[in-house]
């Protein structure tokens, strides 16, 4: 029964109905009946099965959000090999944000009212393509992005723009946008302010000596 199979079993069962035809996002997360996580079991139809389903990056005829599974045969499959530490890495790297539109994990999902951003690891060159799973070679990317809703990755804004966008903001987002900083790079802080007490620490021991030296009577 439909009910015992796994929603990639089931995305994988529609797929080999379909074959040759293009099916959009939206019949592919019914037929994995409605799981947050089905463009996950996609991928990994493809890239630890070998079935070669089809998106947007790799045929120009097919849009953002369709898919295609050319033929039944399968190609060598990849073992998944990123590690909990490495997921953990690149989130961290990035700032828990999606490298291709922005967003940051638990941002409001603009495609889903009711959901929150969901981020996950991706490959920047696609592993059927050569890639690997290297630090490197992966960045934080929403599911929206993965599963191709937003067209292409927006451009980075310049120093200049940014700041003024900040001084134009009321003061509750610029506190917001300060915490967020502050969370952000605490770490970085804390080392920063540590290296700056150590180093200035012999030029205070150097004072501290000075103003002991008790100065000799002459005789």
């Amino acid at each position: 029964m439909a009910r015992n199979k796994s929603s990639k079993q089931l995305i994988l069962e529609f797929l080999l109905s379909r074959v040759g035809s293009v099916v959009e996002s939206k019949e592919l997360q019914e037929a994995s009946g409605w799981k947050a996580e089905w463009a996950r079991r996609l991928r990994e139809l493809r890239d630890e099965e070998g079935y070669q389903n089809l998106s947007h990056k790799d045929l120009s005829d097919l849009k953002p959000g369709q898919y295609l599974l050319e033929t039944v045969n399968r190609k060598p499959s990849f073992h998944r090999e990123i590690s909990k530490e490495t997921r953990a890495l690149v989130l961290e790297r990035n700032g828990y944000t999606c490298q291709m539109c922005g967003l940051a994990a638990g941002d409001p999902d603009p495609f889903h009212p009711a959901r929150t951003v969901r981020l996950s690891i991706g490959h920047i060159i696609d592993k059927s393509k050569g890639g690997d799973d290297s630090p490197g070679n992966l960045r934080a990317i929403c599911t929206n992005c993965n599963e191709g809703l937003q067209n292409a990755a927006l451009p980075k804004p310049d120093r200049t723009w940014l700041l003024s966008q900040v001084r134009r903001a009321t003061v509750d987002d610029q506190l917001a946008l300060l915490e967020w900083l502050t969370r952000k790079f605490l770490k970085k802080i804390i080392i920063s302010n540590s290296r700056r007490f150590y180093t200035k620490q012999p030029e205070r021991h150097k004072e501290k000596r000075a103003a002991q030296v008790i100065p000799m009577r002459p005789l």
